[in-house]
């Protein structure tokens, strides 16, 4: 049986070596069924290799946010694995909104990604001491879950255009329905929490851990219509209390004209533990910063 097993996963690595993004038929999708796609890197990069879970927007698919981001070339030139999880739901967003999801291994589409960084350990050669994830909409919702609900599992995270981790909570949602929950006070930047109040509903998804939190790297824009603007200083109030900073070290007009970035703790626009930026006048979302996110990771210089 060993052998077979095996045997099973140096077929599945040989499949993904060729650095096509693939659809991992024998992860079995548990709890909520999500796909799990996925590329590695060439056999000339020596393992383990760090992780980046890549999470897509709402009407996305795995296919199509791999189309349009670049961390599968990127996962090919810097030796790292990306996983491509893939909406059950018919309009194509993850479950942001029931309590399963926002529970440690509480059975939610946050236990399947996470199931899915496991099944890349196991299998594919993946390190689990780098793991990280990046996401947009729908996917900065579910990579900020991510990190409130797994910070055993996740280093490192980049938000594009998200909302706080638990901000879409919605009361009776299920993992299973569909649509997941829509919270429109959420969405239209008026639910506005203490510091406090939201390092609390993050360090409730996961009670009684003291390990290391994940560093955060948040991307909004000012003419976000769909996640409005508030969500971004929501988003750093969060996370801001979870690692227990303050004061943020503004500069504008970085990296580019109109952005201003803040940088909070000890460290650079690379090392430090909460990183925002910005973007005047982009909606949504705020395009993807695939080096600065890799970077940020540690993943390159």
């Amino acid at each position: 049986m060993r052998f077979i097993e095996a045997f099973s996963s140096l077929v599945a690595v040989a499949t993904l070596a060729q650095g096509q993004l693939t659809r991992i038929n024998d992860f079995p999708g548990t709890p909520t069924r999500l796909q799990m796609w996925a590329a590695v890197p060439p056999k000339s990069f020596q393992g383990p290799h760090p992780i980046v879970v890549a999470v897509h927007h709402c009407q996305g698919s795995a296919q199509g946010y791999a189309g349009n981001t670049r961390y599968v070339q990127l996962g090919q030139q810097n030796g790292f694995i990306v996983i491509y999880p893939n909406s059950k739901s018919g309009g194509g967003c993850f479950d942001v909104a029931s309590q399963a999801t926002l529970t440690h291994n509480g059975g939610g589409d946050s236990q399947t990604i996470a199931n899915m960084v496991k099944y890349a350990i196991e299998k594919l050669g993946g390190d689990g001491s780098r793991v990280f994830s990046a996401g947009t909409s729908s996917g900065a919702m579910m990579s900020n879950v991510l990190a409130g609900v797994y910070p055993d599992v996740f280093k490192a995270v980049s938000v594009y255009s998200g909302v706080p981790a638990g901000c879409f909570a919605v009361q009776g949602a299920t993992a299973t329905q569909d649509p997941p929950g829509w919270a429109n006070n959420c969405a239209n930047g008026q639910l506005i929490k203490t510091a406090q109040q939201w390092g609390d509903q993050v360090r409730n998804m996961y009670p009684g851990y003291n390990g290391t939190r994940p560093r955060m790297q948040i991307f909004h824009g000012t003419a976000d219509n769909t996640l409005r603007y508030p969500n971004y200083n929501e988003q750093l109030k969060q996370w801001s209390n979870v690692l227990g900073l303050s004061n943020p070290r503004n500069s504008t007009n970085t990296p580019k004209s109109g952005w201003t970035r803040s940088i909070y703790g000890e460290g650079n626009e690379k090392t430090a533990p909460l990183v925002g930026y910005s973007a005047n006048g982009v909606g949504h979302s705020v395009p993807q910063q695939e080096a600065m996110d890799l970077a940020f990771f540690g993943i390159t210089n």
